[in-house]
């Protein structure tokens, strides 16, 4: 088992004076971990005092579903980042019983509203419902594992084909980067609708104390992955007391300085991504790309950090961590991974048909009006309907 620190109790822990702590039991794949999984395991959470999270092993996800995109490894340790989980169990089985329950010493499990199947389409929660054990939480609307895959399949140059190279990005700034349509002009696949209540729930609201050290990071942070994780999880080792602040650029910018289809996730998606791992304080909604001395000044910033990956020059040409190298501030961090978006990406096109196949399997997700799935064909994005690649298809 591999614990971590309890990020604050519940409801259930100020409400029972001498009550046994109520253990709770999640599991799942976790692959491609997004900020639906973290608002489920937060729910998790509110329901006791202490949460387990169980992660199926790659064999297993592959016996059910199809290859996963990350590693065993690799899921374990993003779960852990996440700030609602106090420890988590390597190896879950894939159908959760009333034995694995009982091993852990834990009340009940806690799963979303949708249906999760074996491959030979048994509910995996049947044993725990019947007896009793099971809860169920809201799952977040506008966000799947499905949807992000197709929004990477979708990397095409004409995606930003039709923006404006001199539109003034701050047009967007009051709605945090949505268009006249009510998505964003950069990832305008998207259908999360962000809301105040919800960036509060995520947030933890706790102000730097005496003695912290505040260290500043910026970036796009798309995809919140296991390599922002290893950053960040760097980051916060350089002080005793670290007090971070992710400064999050809007949509445009990283589109600027990243191209193609990037930004993935909008500005909100990043932001609530970016707020449920622990070793975040703070974020900074549209930071300027530029780390000016206003910024350093506003939040007493000790200390500044960049990772290993290119520093893209300011639209001026100008280096935009000029300032805090002038004040003896900055300093760069080798998290020892070398996990990129674009690697991501790739992963995802190389293991797209396994992939797509397992998703389709799932239910309310790869059905509905409208559905279809991306696929790669003779090199070019296709959308096809659930049934599989054509015979053509470069991934058959």
């Amino acid at each position: 088992m591999l614990r971590n620190g309890a990020a604050g109790g519940g409801p259930a822990a100020g409400g029972r004076a001498a009550a046994r702590p109520v253990r709770v039991w999640c599991d799942g794949c976790y692959d491609m971990v997004h900020y639906g999984h973290s608002n489920q395991l937060r729910q998790a959470r509110a329901m006791g005092d202490y949460l387990i999270v169980g992660v199926h092993t790659d064999e297993e996800i592959a016996k059910h579903k199809g290859p996963p995109v990350f590693t065993q490894e690799e899921r374990y340790k993003m779960v852990q980042a996440i700030k609602w989980v106090d420890e988590i169990a390597p190896g879950a089985p894939y159908v959760t019983t009333l034995e694995t329950l009982d091993k852990y010493n834990c009340d009940f499990c806690v799963h979303g509203d949708d249906i999760t199947l074996t491959i030979d389409g048994k509910d995996t929660y049947e044993e725990v419902k019947a007896a009793g054990r099971y809860r169920e939480c809201k799952r977040t609307q506008g966000v799947s594992t499905t949807d992000l895959v197709g929004r990477m399949l979708l990397m095409t140059k004409a995606h930003h084909s039709n923006i404006d190279e001199d539109l003034d990005y701050r047009k967007h700034t009051d709605n945090f980067g949505k268009g006249p349509k009510g998505h964003s002009p950069w990832t305008g696949v998207s259908q999360f609708l962000q809301t105040s209540q919800k960036i509060i729930q995520f947030a933890s609201g706790k102000e730097p104390q005496p003695g912290d050290t505040i260290i500043y990071v910026a970036g796009a942070f798309d995809l919140f992955h296991i390599g922002h994780v290893d950053f960040l999880e760097k980051v916060h080792q350089l002080a005793e007391k670290p007090y971070i602040i992710a400064g999050l650029h809007f949509d445009q910018e990283v589109n600027r300085y990243k191209g193609k289809n990037y930004p993935i996730m909008n500005i909100h998606e990043r932001t609530l991504s970016v707020l449920a791992c622990r070793y975040v304080s703070e974020v900074v909604i549209g930071a300027p790309y530029a780390v000016t001395a206003d910024l350093l000044d506003h939040f007493r910033v000790t200390l500044v950090c960049h990772g290993m990956t290119e520093v893209v020059p300011d639209k001026d040409g100008s280096d935009p961590y000029e300032e805090p190298k002038r004040r003896g501030i900055f300093q760069l961090v080798d998290s020892g991974s070398n996990l990129t978006t674009d690697l991501i990406v790739q992963r995802i096109i190389k293991n797209r048909c396994c992939l797509l196949n397992s998703l389709e399997m799932e239910p309310n997700r790869a059905s509905g009006p409208g559905f279809a799935v991306l696929c790669f064909l003779d090199n070019e994005v296709t959308a096809f309907a659930p049934g599989g690649c054509s015979g053509s298809s470069v991934c058959t």
